[in-house]
């Protein structure tokens, strides 16, 4: 079967999702929510950000995993480095017993 232009596109990227998954220090989960409710706005606002939500593991409950989307991975690798720059992602690393985990999946129109 050869694909034409029309069919290909229908395989095309769309949007990159982000998976960043961490273990906070039991006795810093609260600092952590609070420290996820004070930079997500500028997070949702930053070029790119199609959106970010923070979930917590139901049997673990101190593994955190946020779910962004993104425009494309550049997008989000400039916002990472602003928030290196910034000095925030030395606070959450702070916030963590070891380091975070950072996947990066397309999504596809199938």
């Amino acid at each position: 079967m050869q694909l034409t232009d029309s069919v290909w596109r229908r395989y095309e990227p769309m949007a990159v999702l982000v998976l960043v998954e961490g273990r906070v220090k039991p006795e810093a989960m609260e600092d952590m929510m609070s420290l996820m409710e004070e930079i997500l706005p500028d997070t949702r606002a930053y070029d790119g950000c199609q959106g970010v939500k923070v979930h917590t593991n139901l049997d673990t409950p101190n593994d955190l995993a946020l779910v962004e989307h993104w425009d494309s991975r550049a997008h989000y690798e400039k916002y990472l480095a602003w928030r290196a720059e910034t000095g925030v992602l030395e606070r959450i690393v702070s916030l963590l017993s070891d380091a975070p985990s950072i996947r990066y999946f397309e999504q596809h129109e199938v």
